[in-house]
């Protein structure tokens, strides 16, 4: 399935998709330093909202969609260099409102949940 939506994302900074399928999308970031916070190496959370934000536009896949809110839980931390893939899946669709569940995992380990609202708009945002 072809990517409608994001075209010019920076996919170092928001992952690269692995899965795009109808109302669901896996992508994955490799997280690297010039995402870090401090010489500890800690990553910013922006980053991997970043991920999970990406996974769900491509969950819902149009070229106009937008996020309206979100309401995430970040669970654990990530260092530079940790591998972490997002699964978004679209739980609901109501005119033009979408809601997407996204999950960020480093392996077996549960980084970030949430729940995205996000809009199909007819024309661009900034049209």
């Amino acid at each position: 399935m072809d990517i409608q939506t994001h075209q010019k994302i920076d996919r170092d900074l928001c992952g690269q998709p692995l899965i795009v399928e109808n109302h669901y999308s896996k992508v994955q970031l490799q997280s690297s330093y010039n995402m870090a916070v401090d010489d500890s190496g800690l990553v910013h959370g922006g980053f991997i909202f970043g991920l999970a934000d990406h996974a769900a536009m491509i969950a819902v896949n149009h070229p106009n969609v937008v996020l309206g809110s979100a309401e995430v839980k970040f669970l654990k931390p990530v260092k530079v260099g940790q591998r972490l893939v997002a699964e978004a899946t679209v739980a609901d669709e109501s005119g033009k409102r979408r809601l997407v569940n996204v999950a960020v995992k480093r392996g077996d380990d549960n980084i970030l949940e949430g729940t995205f609202v996000c809009f199909v708009l007819d024309q661009h945002v900034l049209s």
